[in-house]
């Protein structure tokens, strides 16, 4: 049992495959749509991160759901095209890199989004049953709590048990390394969470 996958594609291509991923995952959607829909800057709105669930925050739920799919589409086409040109390690890199991307964009001063989308979008196109099973368990969480933050930290948490359950466990480092930066990334919400101050979906955000 390995919980990595062979590495059997040459450095430079996995490099090459690395940095397109990380440019491809950088793209900030959220920011693109709102200001091309006359939304102003999402950064500037709510909570001020670039994700589908700030992007909520502008009434436009259109904006949202298009920011949404195409975070979660970024990932998966950088996953998707690293395997189709190399193989399981530069797919699993691409995911990364993408994630990186997202979270920590050239183009906006290394200042990204939380990555929950990008997150489910890798895992679909990675290995479509975990993805399916993450994204049931983020809308049971959100359905439960009404938390989107919490819903985002359990499904991550959670992708790791449903690779050593279904499989394939050679993706197990890679999610553990991609829940862990999402949790990095949700420290703040966390602390909302334990003091019971975290808004709700439909609600503002502190």
């Amino acid at each position: 049992m390995t919980l990595l996958p062979a590495l059997e594609t040459a450095p430079l291509m996995l490099a090459l495959i690395g940095l397109g991923a990380y440019l491809l995952g950088s793209i900030p959607f959220g920011v693109v749509i709102t200001r091309a829909m006359g939304l102003g800057d999402v950064r500037q709105i709510g909570s001020g991160n670039i994700g589908a669930t700030n992007v909520l925050r502008t009434g436009n739920k259109g904006a949202a759901a298009a920011t949404l799919l195409l975070d979660a589409g970024k990932g998966a086409v950088a996953v998707l095209i690293a395997r189709a040109i190399a193989g399981e390690d530069a797919a699993q890199l691409a995911a990364l890199m993408s994630f990186l991307g997202h979270l920590f964009p050239v183009w906006l001063g290394f200042k990204g989004g939380k990555g929950v989308a990008t997150f489910l979008g890798t895992m679909l196109a990675l290995a479509w049953p975990i993805g399916l099973a993450c994204c049931a368990t983020w809308l049971v969480v959100v359905l439960l709590t009404r938390i989107s933050s919490a819903s985002a930290l359990v499904a991550s948490a959670g992708s790791a048990v449903w690779l050593w359950v279904l499989g394939p466990r050679s993706m197990i480092v890679l999610a553990l390394a991609l829940a862990a930066l999402v949790w990095l990334r949700h420290s703040a919400n966390i602390r909302r969470i334990l003091a019971g101050t975290e808004p709700r979906v439909g609600r503002s955000a502190r």
